[in-house]
């Protein structure tokens, strides 16, 4: 462990320091709270070992400040304080300690304290671990492995107000796999979900790294595209197609043979612009319509459809 001895008094210091050393513990020490804060936010300890009376910065305080600046990681606080008044004590567990430990310092007691601190500090970790696991799983779509709705919503709330903040155009497009429910009924479920993996990867590689690919739900995708306006963003989805289309992944419908295609609506947001991000979403639904109702296998933005090149076009 880390662990972080912060005392005014030099024999305290020297005999927390020299416990925690023997202990084979990495040891980094604070000769007063101001002090002990600043080592605090540069080396990210463990453990805390800190003395309540000192000058600045007593140990009270020094709690309060750990508590509310802790996120996913938890420090461990051992609390340095007098026996002789139990409301220390209580006080000082109610400013964030974990435990305490009496004065004069004896280097068996601070050693029980610490046996108990690093099985503390284990089972945070392990449970920060699960919860970055499970905030992972809420937030990715089991097929394809994209991002699903839960994380679209919190990301572009983000680039929204970066692209407020910063004066950036951002744009929206939503893309769906051209009659899946007809491959489903020819090819079969499992088939299915492997051609819309396929279509997840057709789609990230497409795009560039700082774009992003959502899984919007059923056949539907949703493509982010950061800082690029409409003209940029048709060319890059255009690119998809292409890239859909050199893929050629078997579609058979109606007795005749093509390949899996995609419709795409795009919508744009420009500086300035008042229109939300539910706004957004909603005018690239209604292009992706218009794009399915004048043939499929193009992308419509605004009210201009721009037509994938006839020879991706899929036989129906």
């Amino acid at each position: 462990m880390k662990v972080l001895v912060i005392d005014d008094d030099l024999t305290s210091r020297l005999v927390a320091q020299a416990t925690v050393e023997s202990l084979h513990h990495e040891c980094i020490v604070g000769v007063d709270g101001d002090d002990g804060w600043r080592l605090f936010n540069q080396s990210a300890p463990d453990v805390v070992v800190t003395d309540r009376s000192m000058p600045g910065i007593d140990g009270l305080e020094l709690c309060r400040r750990i508590r509310a600046a802790e996120t996913d990681r938890y420090t461990y606080i051992i609390l340095v304080t007098s026996l002789n008044d139990p409301a220390q004590v209580i006080e000082g567990m109610h400013a964030g300690a974990d435990d305490y430990v009496g004065k004069p310092l004896s280097p068996l007691d601070l050693e029980a304290r610490l046996l108990g601190a690093r099985r503390v500090t284990l089972l945070h970790a392990e449970l920060a671990v699960a919860r970055q696991a499970l905030s992972h799983q809420a937030h990715t779509d089991a097929l394809t492995g994209l991002s699903n709705r839960l994380a679209l919503a919190q990301d572009l709330e983000q680039i929204r107000q970066h692209s407020e903040r910063y004066g950036h155009n951002y744009c929206l497009a939503m893309c769906d796999v051209d009659f899946f429910k007809r491959y489903n009924d020819t090819y079969g479920h499992l088939a299915g979900d492997n051609a819309l993996r396929k279509v997840a990867k057709t789609l990230q590689a497409g795009v560039r790294e700082s774009d992003h690919v959502y899984r919007y739900g059923g056949e539907e995708f949703l493509v982010v595209l950061r800082e690029q306006a409409l003209p940029q963003a048709l060319i890059a989805m255009q690119r998809v197609l292409d890239k859909l289309s050199c893929l050629a992944l078997e579609h058979r419908t109606g007795g005749s043979t093509g390949i899996i295609t995609l419709s795409v609506g795009l919508s744009g947001f420009t500086t300035g612009s008042s229109a939300t991000n539910q706004a957004l979403l909603v005018e690239a639904d209604q292009a992706l319509y218009r794009a399915k109702s004048t043939g499929r296998n193009r992308i419509v933005c605004g009210n201009s459809p721009v037509a994938a090149p006839q020879s991706t076009q899929m036989t129906r």
